[in-house]
């Protein structure tokens, strides 16, 4: 068995660079990725994530991922705000209104979200009765013992 300096020249390159914990780590994250898109089985995830932990070298990182397609830009981050609340809060209810309407109206689904909604109405109306008639500045919450 010969030292490690032998094998950490690389034809016609020069040296090698060795391969960091957190270049091991993002190969690992691009095949945890590709194993929850279904590109990988979790077998072959598994193995190629061992290849990639026991990696000692930048350039064998790449050949374990070399097959999979590159991965598309992260998304802008979506802007914070009661008005992106309100916008993904109507998306989503006519997502739901739709989904409703293609399952029928005598399915377990319509059923659902009727009573999810007659609960909402609910607590809404008990909210709206509950301010009008029980607050206000003699409610004896604020000290004010007159």
């Amino acid at each position: 068995m010969t030292s490690g300096t032998t094998h950490d020249q690389h034809p016609g390159t020069g040296h090698r660079l060795r391969a960091s914990d957190a270049e091991r780590m993002a190969t690992v994250d691009l095949l945890k990725d590709a194993v929850a898109a279904g590109l990988l089985s979790p077998d072959e995830g598994s193995e190629r994530m061992a290849t990639a932990f026991a990696a000692r070298y930048r350039d064998e990182l790449p050949a374990v991922t070399a097959d999979l397609p590159a991965q598309a830009p992260p998304a802008p981050a979506a802007a914070a705000g009661w008005r992106a609340l309100a916008a993904a809060l109507v998306a989503q209810l006519r997502q739901e209104v739709a989904s409703t309407r293609a399952a029928g109206v005598r399915s377990r689904r319509a059923l659902v979200t009727a009573v999810v909604a007659v609960v909402l109405v609910a607590v809404l109306v008990s909210l709206v009765v509950h301010g009008l008639w029980d607050g206000g500045p003699g409610d004896g919450f604020r000290g004010d013992r007159r």
